[in-house]
Formats: structure tokens, C-alpha cells, sequence
């Protein structure tokens, strides 16, 4: 058998073996390294969108809130873009910082803006394996960088891209500012949800504070929720906010800021947060509102003078105001406490059988004005207001008109006097569901328009003692129009100091007839009212319009000595580095209005209304004690009633009323000026006058009349007639009877003289 040869094996080196896949391994670790290399350095180059430069990042600047400061120096509001308010280091406590860098990098003081651990983890789990969500990499200067200019959307490649965007930045952030300003910088910057940018809007919105008061653990709180600002909101998920405050404290443990018994006694604490969102409820709502038109107004004219542009919104000005929250909030106690009352007997009115049919007529009918008949069965889905509290609710279109006629508003007004600077600003019930305001609507002025037509009257030079006839009359060519009192009652004769005092309509008006219409017109304008007054009977009454802001100014006058003030809301403008760019004048030129006279006659005359009149429940019903003149008012129907006082150091005036003059009280034991408007202002003083400080500035005595007027005033008793006099006078009404063409004056010629001659009482 022939010997077949084997085949023989290869020889190979063992070492060949080993050195083929090392070769492979280094090969693959090289290319990763070259592309990583060269994607780095296209991003550096600007592939991606260029790179910020120092200049810029040295050039940044926050958008920052402006605040908005009451008189007594507390903060009642913010406008801005974003809200934030920038702090420096030296108002950041120690323990807040300690928080930030044990929870988010705790080798902060080791880096330059990078941390090479970190950015190893980064580099394999996000660039390789393009995991956005790996986290844990980014130190509190890579963080900085994402707040100050974001991420952008590059497909595949964004978190690549934006990630090695921040590392450079980074950088260049470390070898611009200290490691101070990195802190400052991000910690001025980060978001806390909410809309809330920056840890001192954070801490004043979580624990109402400013920061540098923050304890440890409400540190650990607000450091926490960096982590996700939802998820850790303490006002929505407060245990998962309690929990992750504890692994902030933890963390601190871990890193020597805090001692393990510190720790422990900390993490037992409860989560109590004192939340403050001035933006949903705020007290002064409807006066912001105000104040940011004349700030605008004030910056719009530095703009011109000096050139530069300010805004509001992100300048971080510091606003102060003439506003006093005290009195503002003794104000807002005054509507959760009366008005939720009035509001329940009204809907209570109109829920009896007659009520009820009432209500749809005036609801059909505004549905019909709406032009929504065809949508009254739809469903919809609102926010319906309750002073209980309000609540979300699906109702249908008619229901929900129904509800909005029914709904009671009301506004109150305080000036002082002798500036015009406002001190309280109720403009409604409430800014968030109904920020329509009350404080400028214009509604029929009813018997509170009485004290301008006396005061046409003493400048005439008519003294209060003089007396007016209480008989009836009828104005045939006015449909038979005739007023009537309050009481219905008629006869005796009234002298114009008790006639105001009592609110009579039949004196008031024989007075009109008697005074010259133009000088009522002239007067009336002066005074600062906008509606257009035209010559009618029962002008006489308070049929003229006005707004409560409108009222408040007339009134100033009786209390300053006869001068036209200018409302106003803003003392000074800062910048937030404390230069003054605005400072209110402390003098300015006021226009005389009514005579120094008259002023004084008529405050001694409106201060008898409250001391003996209509307004006398201010004194023994409320116990308000301050020096005040004032007079209420009652339109027609109690559709709308008012209320406004005054002494030198303050002027407030109040009105209540549904939006429709179709709804309203049946009776003035609860739709008067004096059941409806006077509590307002009657519990607003009573509550102001509980703080003695507020007290003592609103407690400014009348000065004494000179001896000249005191004897004007000096009026004997009115004169009445019997009882049946005064039944025997309802069947003698005298009829008036005017010519078409006299009884409506041309208005630049104003009413005849003779006609007013002709009717005069004799």
C-alpha cells in the first residue's frame, strides 16, 4: 500500500494570535476618537450654529422683573417677560449654596467647567450610544450654559451636539467669571416652573421670603425641584417634594456641609410652604393694572429726554408706589364681608316665583342683545366666581348669562385729597374672573351728585340757611315727571344745610329751578365729570353718570379747599442698582375749582349728612370715629348704590351694583347707598382704624370754620307742617307746564333767567 503524505498544518505564532484583535480593538478605539474628534471640532468651528463668544457671554443680561412696592416698602407685584429678580452672591446663604453643589456637582471647586468623570459617562452613554436621558454629566457651568441660550433641535444628532455646545461654553464661562459668578449667574437663571425663573422669585413664591432668610431645608426644597420643577412642585406633589428634599439633605450629609444629627433632625421636619402667587391672587390686581400704564407713560417720556429705552418687563426697575396696603387690605376684608352676605339675599330675591320670571326675561333678553338666542341650550364648560371659592362647572349658555346678571360688583377709591395720590384701589370682586373695572365704569351718580348742584347753589352765593319749598310738582311737559322723597312724604320747607343732610329729593329740586342750569354744566365739567349734561328735571336727582374715579376727584375738592386733584399712583422709578430715574414732584400747580367759600360750607354741610343724615350708621352702627363729611346715594330702583366721604388727609368713595340695571334689590333696606355702598367704606375705616398707625394718618380733625361761616351755618329749626297739612298737599300739587323751546336751553346759552325767575318759590 502505497503511503499517502499528510498534510501538514500551518505553523502560526501564538503571539500573532493575540496581536490581531488588540490591533482591531486599537484600530476601532482610534477611529472613535478621530470621529469624535473631528464632530467635536465641527461644532467648535460652528457646523451646528456658532458658539457664543466671550463677549457676548460677558454681555448677558437676564430679562428681569420689575417689582412694584406699596408706600410701607412691601412688594405688591411684578411685570415682566419672565419672572425673575436677579440677586448678588452676598444675599445667597451659605446652606443654599452648600445644597446646589453637594446635590448637582459636588466637584465644582476641582474643575474648570468640566468634569472629566462625568464627561467620560457623557461621551459613552450620550455621543455612542445617543441616550438624551443618561444625565448625571453636566456640571452646574454646563447647566449654566443650557439656561442662558437653550438647546436646539438637530435630529439624531441634537443631544450630541447640544451637549459638546455646552462643554465648550462651559469653558469659556470658567475662564470668564469666578467661581462666584458661575454660582450667581445660574442660580439667577434656572427655572422652578410656574413661569418662576430665578431663586429669589422661587423663595418668595414657595415660603414668601426673600432668599437670604431661607432656612436649610427650605433650601434643600427649592434645590430639589431642580431636578424637575413639576415633579417636585411642593404646592403640587408635596411628598414627592418632601423626598427629595431629604436626598438634598443627604447629599449634604454626604459631603460634610451639614452634621449626620443635623440632618436627621432636619429630615423629620414637615414641608410647610407659605406660597405666594401674586400673579393669580393678588390684592392690588386691578391697581397694577393702573400703575403700568403710568409707568409706561413716565418711561416713554425719559425715553425722549434722555435716549435710552427702558422696559418695563425686563429691566428689573424698582416701582414705588403711593399705595397703602393696609388700608388696602382693610378694603378687601370690607368685600369678603359684606358683600358675599348681599350677594346671597339678592339671589335669594330672585328665587322666589316672581324672581324666577324675572330673571328670564332680562336673560332672554340679553341673550337676544348677545345675539346667542340659538345657543341657549349648549353646554359650556367656565370658571364661575364664588365667594366661597370659586369652581369649574358645565353649564348651558342661558344658565351661565343667568348667573352673570345676578352677580353683585362693587369698587371703592381712596385718595389723598391734597395730592391725588391713591391710597386703595378695589376695582371688583375679582381680577382674575372678572377684571372688567368698577373703579371706571361710569353708572347714574343718584343723590351722592346732590352735593354739585348745592354747591352750584352757594356759588351763587345761596346760604345753606336759606330754606327750600317741600311741595310736589308736577313737569306735565316731561310725561308728567314729578320726584318725590325718599318717604314720600311732602310739605314744610327745608333749609339747603337739612335738605342735603336728609337726601330730599322735592327741595333739591325746587333748588335746581332756581339756580342757572350753565353754571351747574360749567361746574360739573370743572369738577372733572366726562358725561355730557344736558338739561332734563331729573338731572336734579342724579340721573348725570359718573365713575367712582370721576367722584373721587369732585369730592377731593370739598376736603382741599376747593382744588382739582390728579390721580396718581407712582412715587419714584429706581434702576435695580438703586439710581432714581423718576421722582414724583413734591409740588405741583392744582386748579381752584370752587372758592375757598364754598369748599368750606359745603364739607361742614356734608359732615352734618354724616353725624345726622343718611350716612349716620357710619357712626352708630360701625363705630367709625374719624372726622368725615359725606353722602350717600340711590339710583333709581336701587340699581346702583354709593357712598363717598372725605376728610383733609383722605377722599373714598364706593359704589355696589349689578352689571344690568335690570337686576337689582326690591327694597332700600338692602339696595340703598346706605345698606349696600356704606359698609364698604364704613368697615374698610373701621378695620384701618384697628391699626393705630393707619389711624393716626387717616385721623386728620376738620379745621375750625372761620367765626364769618360758622354764622352762615348757624340755621334755625326747619319748618314743618302737620301731618294733615301734608295729606292735603299730595292732592294740590302745583303742575309746571314749560315751553318746549324753554324748558331744553341751547347749551351755549344755558337756561333763561326768566324762566327761573318765574318758578321761584315764593
Amino acid at each position: 500500500m502505497a503511503k499517502t503524505k499528510r498534510k501538514g498544518r500551518k505553523k502560526t505564532n501564538r503571539f500573532t494570535k493575540l496581536k490581531r484583535p488588540g490591533i482591531i480593538v486599537s484600530g476601532i478605539f482610534l477611529l472613535i476618537a478621530a470621529v469624535t474628534g473631528m464632530f467635536m471640532l465641527s461644532v467648535y468651528l460652528g457646523a451646528f450654529g456658532r458658539l457664543q463668544s466671550k463677549q457676548e457671554l460677558l454681555g448677558f443680561k437676564n430679562a428681569t422683573a420689575s417689582l412694584v412696592f406699596s408706600e410701607e416698602g412691601r412688594i405688591i407685584g411684578r411685570f415682566f417677560s419672565e419672572n425673575r429678580t436677579n440677586v448678588s452672591y452676598s444675599q445667597i446663604p451659605d446652606h443654599l449654596i452648600e445644597a446646589l453643589i453637594a446635590t448637582e456637582d459636588a466637584r465644582f471647586y476641582q474643575h474648570k467647567g468640566i468634569d472629566s468623570r462625568s464627561l467620560l459617562r457623557v461621551v459613552i452613554k450620550t455621543l455612542l450610544f445617543n441616550d438624551a436621558g443618561s444625565g448625571g454629566g453636566s456640571t452646574i457651568s454646563q447647566q449654566l450654559a443650557k439656561n442662558l441660550f437653550g438647546r436646539n433641535d438637530y435630529g439624531l444628532l441634537s443631544a450630541p451636539v447640544n451637549k459638546t455646545k455646552e462643554v465648550f461654553l462651559a469653558y469659556r464661562i470658567e475662564n470668564i467669571f469666578s467661581k462666584e459668578d458661575v454660582l450667581t449667574i445660574y442660580l439667577n437663571t434656572v427655572s422652578f416652573g410656574e413661569n418662576v425663573y430665578g431663586i429669589e422669585a422661587a423663595s418668595r413664591r414657595f415660603f414668601n421670603k426673600q432668599v437670604e432668610y431661607l432656612t436649610t431645608d427650605e433650601a434643600a426644597v427649592l434645590i430639589g425641584m431642580l431636578k424637575a420643577n413639576t415633579i417636585y412642585n411642593p404646592r403640587l406633589y408635596p411628598e414627592n417634594a418632601r423626598i427629595r428634599r431629604n436626598v438634598v439633605l443627604r447629599q449634604m450629609e454626604k459631603y460634610d456641609y451639614i452634621q449626620p444629627p443635623e440632618a436627621d433632625s432636619l429630615c423629620q421636619l414637615p414641608l410647610i410652604l407659605n406660597y405666594s402667587n401674586l400673579e393669580s391672587r393678588n390684592p392690588a390686581g386691578y391697581f397694577l393694572v393702573q400703575v403700568k400704564k403710568e409707568a409706561e407713560l413716565i418711561l416713554q417720556n425719559l425715553d425722549s429726554l434722555s435716549g435710552r429705552k427702558w422696559n418695563i418687563e425686563e429691566d428689573g426697575l424698582i416701582i414705588n408706589t403711593s399705595l397703602s396696603l393696609d388700608l388696602q387690605n382693610s378694603a378687601i376684608k370690607a368685600f369678603n364681608d359684606h358683600l358675599p352676605r348681599m350677594q346671597r339675599r339678592l339671589r335669594d330675591q330672585y328665587m322666589t316665583l316672581a324672581g324666577v320670571s324675572t330673571l328670564e326675561g332680562i336673560a332672554q333678553r340679553e341673550m337676544t342683545r348677545l345675539n346667542l338666542t340659538s345657543r341657549a341650550g349648549d353646554t359650556i364648560f367656565q370658571r364661575t366666581f364664588d365667594w366661597q371659592g370659586s369652581y369649574n362647572e358645565s353649564v348651558t349658555v342661558l344658565d351661565s348669562i343667568k348667573k352673570a346678571l345676578l352677580l353683585l360688583h362693587g369698587g371703592l377709591l381712596a385718595l389723598d385729597p391734597a395730592t391725588g395720590a391713591v391710597k386703595t384701589w378695589v376695582g371688583g370682586i375679582d381680577f382674575t374672573s372678572q377684571p372688567y373695572d368698577q373703579i371706571l365704569a361710569r353708572r347714574q351718580l343718584a343723590s351722592a351728585f346732590k352735593p354739585v348742584l348745592y354747591t352750584a347753589a352757594l356759588e351763587e352765593g345761596i346760604n345753606p340757611c336759606q330754606f327750600l319749598d317741600n311741595d310736589s310738582i308736577v313737569m306735565v311737559e316731561y310725561d308728567n315727571w314729578t320726584p318725590s322723597n325718599y318717604n314720600h312724604t311732602y310739605g314744610g320747607k327745608y333749609t339747603l344745610s337739612d335738605a342735603l343732610a336728609q337726601s330730599l329729593n322735592v327741595p333739591t329740586f325746587n333748588l335746581f329751578l332756581d339756580l342757572d342750569f350753565r353754571n351747574i354744566v360749567s361746574l360739573w365739567e370743572n369738577m372733572g365729570f366726562s358725561y355730557p349734561m344736558k338739561y332734563a328735571p331729573a338731572i336734579a336727582l342724579g340721573t348725570a353718570e359718573a365713575s367712582i374715579a370721576e367722584t373721587a376727584v369732585a369730592y377731593a375738592a370739598f376736603a382741599n379747599g376747593g382744588y382739582k386733584i390728579n390721580p396718581y399712583t407712582i412715587d419714584s422709578i429706581m434702576t435695580y442698582n438703586g439710581e432714581v430715574i423718576y421722582r414724583r414732584p413734591l409740588h405741583t400747580e392744582k386748579a381752584r375749582i370752587i372758592s375757598e367759600r364754598s369748599s368750606l360750607l359745603m364739607r361742614a354741610m356734608l359732615q352734618k349728612a354724616i353725624d345726622q343724615g343718611t350716612g349716620i350708621s357710619l357712626r352708630n352702627v360701625f363705630g367709625v370715629t374719624l372726622p368725615l363729611a359725606g353722602k350717600t346715594g340711590t339710583s333709581q330702583n336701587y340699581a346702583d348704590a354709593w357712598f363717598a366721604a372725605c376728610n383733609p388727609s383722605l377722599v373714598i368713595v364706593s359704589r355696589v351694583g349689578a352689571s344690568s340695571r335690570a337686576i337689582h334689590f326690591s327694597s332700600g333696606s338692602n339696595g340703598s347707598g346706605s345698606a349696600l355702598a356704606l359698609p364698604l367704606v364704613a368697615l374698610t375705616l373701621r378695620n384701618a382704624q384697628e391699626n393705630r398707625e393707619l389711624a393716626q394718618r387717616l385721623m386728620t380733625p376738620f379745621p375750625e370754620l372761620p367765626p364769618e361761616l360758622q354764622r352762615v351755618l348757624n340755621c334755625i329749626e326747619l319748618e314743618e307742617r302737620s301731618i294733615f297739612e301734608r295729606m292735603l298737599d299730595i292732592f294740590k300739587r302745583e303742575d309746571i307746564n314749560l315751553d318746549r323751546k324753554e324748558k331744553e336751553p341751547a347749551p351755549e346759552t344755558g337756561r333763561p333767567s326768566f324762566i327761573r325767575r318765574l318758578f321761584r318759590r315764593n
